[in-house]
């Protein structure tokens, strides 16, 4: 009995000793790891470098980041102040809040910084795309994309948007279950930019295979660059080599059946634009123009989409001051969508539906911001930024602390309204797609489906929460409900349509 205890206190003592082994182990590479990045400050400047903290050896912050969410950015903004260091997804970085401070960094594209998406991302898009282009072949796609949306091309996009948005409300609506409206919004955003964006034909069965590959895409673009079997970057490119094989067999099939068209899509004009250059896109070009398109039209969208339905379903006033206007622009109509009402001019004209949109993206910005590489040394807030470091510019985050929006929490589209000036003052407060010379191209097609989605709900569709409470947002890798957003859709006739808009008279009398 002695000597086993004596062995257990042995083996006891040799537990403890390789625990505290490990935990010096770990404190002293943490502190190396702190000192390494310490030292890349641009010794020419007597600035110190941004206060924060690296994390741990090779992968910093990162699963600190993909764990906490939104708390990540306003916990360290709380202790740093708007600028401070941290290292995601394999890089050192600087995050940015503020108006002032991001207006520098937009407005120093090409001499302060030059954009830069972390290498995951830049990898899985490849490097045809306008994201990963600087410099003269930059301009030259931005002048490219700008042509597909256009206003005209926006115009002959419109009627085949109208007619997807139907179809899927329609399928909501006879569904006897609930549906999770976030997955339900990332498949009708795809179909959107495979329909009508590239024009590809591409039965429902495929296309839904070809849905559930590009979600194990999008999973994995801002995936740490660590290439080893198993990991998400790995996954990232299988899913990437699948989408481009079944791309290219729809690229071909659509340059072999050009016939019947009735209007040019965003792949015609990207295929023109070549020609009129005098040099044909390679179906490489071709593929990673497609896939970029794709990439314009989906998450973001699909993430604003949601949001849009979660906030007409906790402000039904909202939803009727909505009606309202479609019934005093003549669109909506005895309870009916006017058919042929839906015109781009229309739609401009529609000043609360753009007060709620702008609203949304205000309050549930799809994405938290935009990355760049640093040129040159420069100073924000006191601190140098040095040359070399990528830093990102926080949108949302500018958004939640702008002092020219009042309660800032709360959802208020009268905000945007023409007697208040809070989205004037100051053009660097509100930046859901960016801004500068890398403003988000597809910015007025995101709005266009947004507004066609809210008019369609709005005239035909009755719908309801189907849990008890609303779900808890993440905002990684965009902004969506955590499980789903559960809604029952209810299709709306004629006969529905008059109760509804009595109603809505009757509690509009009691206010």
């Amino acid at each position: 009995m002695l000597f086993q205890g004596f062995d257990l206190l042995s083996a006891l003592a040799t537990v403890v000793a390789c625990l505290v082994s490990v935990t010096l182990l770990l404190a002293v590479s943490q502190q190396l790891w702190q000192l390494r990045w310490a030292a890349t400050r641009d010794k020419s400047c007597k600035l110190p470098i941004p206060k924060g903290s690296m994390g741990f050896p090779l992968v910093g912050e990162t699963f600190h980041w993909l764990l906490q969410g939104s708390y990540f950015q306003s916990s360290r903004r709380e202790k740093y102040g708007n600028v401070f260091k941290t290292h995601l997804l394999g890089r050192p970085l600087v995050r940015v809040t503020g108006a002032e401070n991001v207006r520098k960094i937009l407005m120093g594209e090409h001499s302060l910084v030059s954009t830069e998406w972390p290498r995951s991302t830049r990898m899985l898009l490849g490097p045809n795309t306008v994201a990963n282009s600087i410099g003269d072949i930059h301009r030259h796609k931005r002048k490219v994309f700008s042509k597909i949306f256009s206003h005209e091309a926006l115009e002959s996009y419109l009627p085949k948007i109208q007619l997807v948005i139907q179809d899927t409300l329609r399928a909501w609506s006879s569904n006897p279950d609930p549906i999770n409206v976030y997955y339900e919004a990332q498949q009708l955003t795809f179909r959107m930019a495979i329909r009508v964006l590239l024009g590809f034909r591409i039965p429902d069965e495929d296309l839904s295979q070809l849905f559930e590959v590009y979600q194990q895409f999008m999973e994995n673009v801002f995936s740490l660059p660590v290439d080893l079997p198993f990991s998400g970057y790995r996954k990232g490119i299988r899913a990437r080599e699948l989408l481009q094989k079944s791309l290219e067999k729809a690229i071909r099939e659509k340059l072999q059946n050009t016939q019947g068209k009735d209007y040019s899509d965003a792949l015609d004009l990207l295929i023109e634009s070549g020609k009129e250059h005098g040099k044909e896109l390679t179906m490489q070009e071709l593929k990673d123009g497609t896939l970029e398109l794709i990439f314009a039209a989906y998450a973001t969208t699909a993430s604003a989409s949601t949001s849009l339905i979660m906030q007409l379903l906790k402000h039904p006033r909202v939803l009727e001051k909505l009606r309202e206007e479609l019934r005093s622009k003549g669109i909506l109509h005895n309870g009916c969508l006017c058919e042929g009402s839906l015109q781009l001019d229309t739609i401009s004209s529609l000043l609360y539906l753009d007060c709620v949109i702008k609203e949304v993206l205000r309050l549930f910005t799809p994405i938290s911001g935009g990355y760049r590489t640093v040129l040159q040394t420069f100073e924000l807030d006191g601190f140098q930024i040095p040359k070399g470091w990528s830093v990102m510019y926080s949108i949302r985050d500018t958004h939640d602390t702008a002092p020219v929006f009042k309660d800032v929490d709360v959802f208020d589209p009268d905000r945007f309204a023409q007697g208040r000036t809070e989205d004037r003052d100051g053009r660097f407060h509100y930046l859901p797609f960016g801004g500068g010379v890398r403003t988000c191209l597809g910015k007025h097609l995101a709005k266009l489906f947004l507004k066609a989605l809210a008019i369609e709900l709005a005239s035909t569709s009755r719908f309801e929460l189907a849990t008890r409470t609303f779900p808890r947002i993440t905002l990684v890798p965009v902004v969506h409900p955590v499980d789903g957003l559960k809604v029952k859709f209810f299709g709306l006739d004629s006969n529905q349509n008059e109760i509804l808009t009595e109603t809505e008279a009757m509690l509009g009398a009691t206010v």
